[in-house]
């Protein structure tokens, strides 16, 4: 009797360790989920209103996350930074993201003009066209992630135009530069002519059935 206390006791054991531990992965990935569609719901309505003009001094990020947005300006290549690992039909490449030094002022707002392909490796970057002269900027500003998972520390900001950086870390650009910066990035309209790449921005709720299915699988196994 007392082998078979024992026998039983061991997997009785790891049912308590993990059922609890498989229930809290099933509601992350429905938390997740949640969050997702909260924010594409809060994206279509905001972006639907009318245009929030970029302006010629600080302006806060919740005034204009998610709202179409323009500004006039000219691109600062020299600070550009390259986003790295960026896919787009099963392809390699990077987001290109310019400073645009809003007319009449000191201030830079970040645009992202969109993705290129990759190249033949990362040390011979592929080339980037900037526009010169007054550009008029349209697009959706975004916020963002304050601290994305990085698999190293980002390179320094460099003034030729070549940074690479596996995020666009807003905060560490804005500390790296004199001038100030405002707190968003706009994603370039895809029909805007200011020298913009390939634009096909995705949706926010990218995703949510694949969470959805993750937390499906969880609780399965909890079961």
């Amino acid at each position: 009797m007392t082998r078979r206390f024992r026998a039983g006791l061991v997997p009785t054991l790891a049912v308590l360790v993990l059922l609890p531990v498989l229930l809290a992965l099933g509601w992350w990935q429905l938390q997740r989920a949640a969050e997702k569609q909260s924010l594409q719901e809060e994206y279509d309505a905001r972006a639907l209103g009318p245009a929030v003009k970029i302006e010629p001094r600080a302006q806060r990020a919740e005034d204009l996350r998610f709202y179409r947005v323009r500004a006039r300006g000219h691109y600062e290549p020299q600070r550009q930074v390259l986003i790295d690992n960026r896919v787009h039909q099963g392809r390699a490449g990077f987001h290109v993201v310019t400073p645009l030094r809003v007319d009449g002022s000191e201030v830079r707002v970040l645009v992202n003009r969109g993705w290129i392909p990759l190249g033949s490796d990362r040390a011979h970057l592929p080339p980037v066209e900037t526009p010169a002269g007054v550009q008029d900027i349209a697009g959706i500003a975004t916020v963002p992630a304050d601290k994305p998972f990085r698999l190293g520390p980002e390179k320094p900001l460099r003034d030729d135009g070549q940074t690479i950086w596996q995020h666009m870390d807003l905060a560490r650009f804005a500390g790296a530069v004199p001038y100030p910066v405002q707190p968003v990035v706009i994603l370039l309209d895809p029909q805007s002519p200011a020298g913009g790449f390939t634009r096909d921005w995705t949706r926010l709720d990218a995703g949510i059935a694949v969470h959805q299915g993750y937390a499906f699988q969880w609780f399965m196994l909890a079961a």
